[in-house]
C-alpha cells in the first residue's frame, strides 16, 4: 500500500517516528538503526515503509534503509518471529551484522535482541541460512559472511570457533577469524592464527 513516506519529521521516540505529511503525521514504528540515522525534529525524512495489518490494528513501520526493510519482511517470514521481534533484532544487528550472525550460527547475537530467545535465534539461523547474502553492501562484509559459512566446514574449524568463543569472543568474530584460514589445518594452528587476526583489530 505505502513504499515510503516523505515528510518533516514531527518526532522522535524511543522506537518510533512520526513524520509530517502536510499536516498529517504519520508514526512509524522502527528500529534504533533507524532512529541513529534519522533526521532531526523538522527536517526532512523518508523512510520505507511496511504496513502490519491484523483484525484489530493496523501498524506502520518505517525503515531509513531499503535493506532494513526487506531484511524486516524476511525475518517476520520466520516461523515465530513477530513484528515486535523482528524490530528488536535490527535494532541491535544491521542487516550485513545479521547476515554473518546467521552464516556463522550466532545464536547468541540474535538473542540478545530484548524478547527473542535462543529458540527463536535458532529458527531463524535455520530458516534464513543462505538467504542474506544480498545485505553484503561491501565486499569486506561479502567476505565475513562468506568466512562465516566456510568455519564450519571441517571439525577443526567448529572446535576453533569454540575455543575462541570460550575466550570471550563472539561466534560472529571467531567465524569470521577461522573461516579466513586454510581449512587444512589443525584446531591448534587455527587458534593461534585467528587469535593473532582478532587481536590486530584491536
Amino acid at each position: 500500500m505505502f513504499y515510503s513516506i516523505t515528510g518533516n519529521v514531527a518526532f522522535i521516540g524511543e522506537n518510533a517516528i512520526a513524520l509530517d505529511c502536510s499536516g498529517v503525521a504519520f508514526y512509524l514504528n522502527t528500529t534504533a538503526n533507524t532512529i541513529s540515522k534519522c533526521a532531526s525534529v523538522g527536517s526532512k525524512q523518508t523512510l520505507y515503509t511496511y504496513l502490519s495489518v491484523r483484525e484489530d490494528a493496523l501498524d506502520l513501520f518505517g525503515f531509513a534503509d531499503k535493506s532494513e526493510l526487506d531484511c524486516y519482511k524476511m525475518l517476520i517470514g520466520v516461523t515465530g518471529v513477530g513484528p515486535k521481534a523482528a524490530i528488536a533484532i535490527l535494532s541491535v544487528l544491521t542487516p550485513d551484522m545479521l547476515a554473518v550472525a546467521v552464516a556463522g550460527g550466532d545464536t547468541k547475537a540474535i538473542s540478545s535482541a530484548q524478547g527473542v530467545g535462543k529458540k527463536i535465534a535458532d529458527r531463524i539461523i535455520l530458516e534464513l541460512t543462505g538467504k542474506l547474502d544480498s545485505f553484503a553492501l561491501t565486499s569486506v562484509q561479502a567476505e565475513n559472511i562468506a568466512a562465516a559459512k566456510k568455519s564450519s566446514v571441517s571439525y577443526a574449524g567448529e572446535d576453533a570457533v569454540n575455543a575462541l568463543t570460550a575466550l570471550g569472543y563472539s561466534k560472529s568474530e571467531a567465524s569470521i577469524a577461522v573461516g579466513k584460514l586454510d581449512a587444512n589445518l589443525s584446531t591448534e594452528e587455527m587458534i593461534k592464527k585467528a587469535l593473532a587476526s582478532l587481536m590486530k583489530n584491536f
